[in-house]
């Protein structure tokens, strides 16, 4: 979500968020942070949400090879993911079930869940990595409930899914029902219906859980994270910097079939195998303004977004935007395999029918964007909105950072768990996902010389932007530090600590190795930039569900030790350190902690 400084009119769940927020940090909740998370469906109807605290180690080279099965080769993921974590936990075959899981380079990444009577849970999960066969990182967070429902349901879901519809004010969207255990804080397993329902005005999405013996709802999980051709380069930030025309941007790597091609199926319109822009519904299309896949719409200021050539304009820019995104971070690992957005996947692994929908000048709100992630096998949805604080008001599709930011909710979503779209759900790893918007869309539009950076200045016709400082390495220009999080519940602020540490992590790459102009479709340089991007995307598969700031910082470490063999170690200590995410940082206490370690 992209939410703003200043309390927006509009209807939708983040700029709720921020209303309430204020209301309740009278009260000490910090230390629930890393476990909870509550979601404000209505002013008079809401959901506590809980997450099992996650475990996480990092092994760095990896566990040798006399630690009995902990360190066996990965002959076969699924039984040797099932195998290490039985190990590790101490928990017989029949609690664990595989996930699922990818190879990349010398890397393989596999996710299990945890089973009670041959019932899956939907917030016990755990994760593995190896590294030239062996394991270099285990994350976890499996419970041990001492009360378990009935695994045979006594409510059937159907007589339930009206209730769910009239209390998150949606509709059943029709994806299949599910029945999982849902691990709670006082203990026990309670057996749950899933329910996914939608409404399309107000751009919500949730998994709901629904007590399969009561009826009662537990639990909800939040699927929207507040996100030639005549365009704006991804390199630039907004529309004042000049639009250009560029021809074939596409990376035929990562769209071996080009951007308007799905199957054995062609389009002539912003549609296409990862993405469709559109208004209103997914037939509201641009088409080509002459010949064949020319889209040359030039944005006019002096005219309202919702002119006919401008929403042309915004809806190509939105489609080469998210397709760019798309095509750099295929090179860097985002694949089919790891859960990425398409609709064939050309038989490379992960589920298909699920291109990213963005629907431009969305009418459900204004002065904001959103972008929902499910699962990998459903579409993710953006919605870019028109900003109203100007005359002519400002389209959300014609700021670059906005559109990148939105595209990165998805990433970060997917990455993170195994594809499940259920692991950012906790408040803290909530405002971890903001950051990570932030900083990516920060890197897309960095020079050699890494510069202060601010969002959302052009949209808010304020050149201090959206957030509370600009992202710097000047500790005057913005000072925020692990401690800042003391007291913060608004997602959005816990956001911009983990970005503006990010920010000054890439900093210092680019200080040491330089920059790459070619970094978007290289990923072979050794350029600062490039070994950023790469760090930044490693560690996302590697952390544990529902990370801390702690649990973030170890993954990038042992991201570092499995891709460069340790080589930028020290380099991002030091830069950790220097924002309070030192070595002895301790997840929840949000104390600053400048240590490095020793031999740095």
């Amino acid at each position: 979500m992209f939410a703003t400084k200043t309390f927006l009119s509009s209807v939708f769940l983040a700029i709720a968020y921020a209303s309430w927020a204020n209301a309740i940090q009278e009260r000490d909740i910090q230390p629930s942070l890393s476990t909870r998370h509550v979601h404000h469906v209505r002013r008079d109807f809401k959901v506590d949400v809980f997450h099992p605290a996650s475990t996480f180690e990092t092994f760095g080279t990896g566990l040798e090879t006399d630690v009995s099965i902990e360190a066996r080769a990965p002959t076969d993921l699924n039984s040797t993911a099932l195998a290490f974590v039985q190990s590790r936990l101490g928990v017989d075959a029949s609690s664990v079930g595989f996930k699922s899981g990818f190879t990349a380079r010398n890397e393989k990444f596999a996710y299990v869940k945890q089973y009670h009577d041959g019932v899956p849970f939907i917030n016990a999960v755990a994760n593995v990595a190896w590294k030239n066969d062996k394991v270099v990182s285990f994350g976890s967070s499996f419970v041990k409930p001492q009360r378990f429902a009935s695994t045979r349901p006594t409510v059937a879901a159907s007589s339930v899914i009206s209730k769910v519809e009239a209390a998150f004010d949606g509709k059943y969207n029709g994806f299949p029902v599910g029945l999982e255990y849902l691990a709670q804080d006082d203990g026990s397993a309670a057996l749950v219906h899933t329910i996914q329902v939608q409404n399309e005005e107000v751009n919500s999405w949730y998994e709901v859980y629904v007590d399969a013996h009561s009826g009662e709802i537990l639990s909800a999980t939040d699927y929207v994270a507040d996100a030639s051709y005549t365009v704006l380069p991804i390199h630039k930030r907004a529309l004042p910097e000049g639009q250009e025309t560029l021809v074939d941007p596409q990376d035929d790597l990562a769209s071996p079939s080009g951007w308007h091609t799905i199957g054995t199926a062609s389009s002539v319109t912003t549609s296409g195998n990862n993405v469709v822009a559109y208004k209103t519904s997914d037939t509201g299309l641009t088409s080509q303004s002459s010949a064949t896949l020319n889209f040359d719409y030039p944005y006019d200021i002096a005219l309202q977004p919702a002119v006919a050539a401008n929403l042309d304009s915004a809806r190509t820019n939105a489609f080469y935007i998210i397709n760019t995104v798309h095509d750099f971070t295929y090179r860097y690992g985002f694949t089919e395999a790891a859960f990425n957005f398409q609709n064939d996947n050309f038989d490379k692994g992960g589920a298909a029918n699920d291109r990213v929908r963005v629907s431009v000048q969305d009418a459900s709100g204004t002065n904001n964007a959103n972008f929902a992630t499910p699962a990998d096998g459903q579409s993710g949805t953006a919605r870019m909105y028109i900003w109203t604080q100007t005359s002519p008001q400002r389209d959300g599709s014609l700021e670059n950072d906005i559109l990148v930011h939105e595209m990165t909710h998805g990433i970060t979503n997917r990455l993170t768990g195994g594809g499940t779209a259920r692991c950012l759900q906790t408040t803290e790893s909530r405002g971890l996902g903001e950051g990570w918007s932030d900083a990516l869309a920060d890197w897309t539009e960095q020079v050699p010389e890494i510069k202060d950076y601010v969002l959302g200045d052009y949209v808010t016709n304020n050149p201090a932007g959206i957030r509370t400082r600009p992202y710097s390495r000047s500790s005057t220009v913005n000072p925020q530090t692990y401690a800042t999080i003391r007291g913060i519940t608004a997602v959005h602020r816990i956001g911009e600590i983990w970005a503006n540490t990010l920010h000054n992590v890439h900093a210092a790459l680019v200080d040491e190795y330089g920059w790459s102009e070619t970094a978007r479709t290289n990923p072979e340089g050794t350029e600062g930039n490039v070994v950023y991007l790469h760090l930044f995307l490693d560690a996302l598969a590697l952390q544990p569900c529902n990370p801390t700031f702690v649990n973030a910082r170890a993954a990038w470490i042992q991201a570092d030790a499995n891709r460069y063999d340790s080589a930028n170690r020290c380099l991002l200590w030091r830069a950790f350190a220097s924002r309070g995410l030192g070595i002895n940082a301790v997840s929840g206490t949000y104390t600053d902690n400048n240590d490095i370690p020793a031999d740095c």
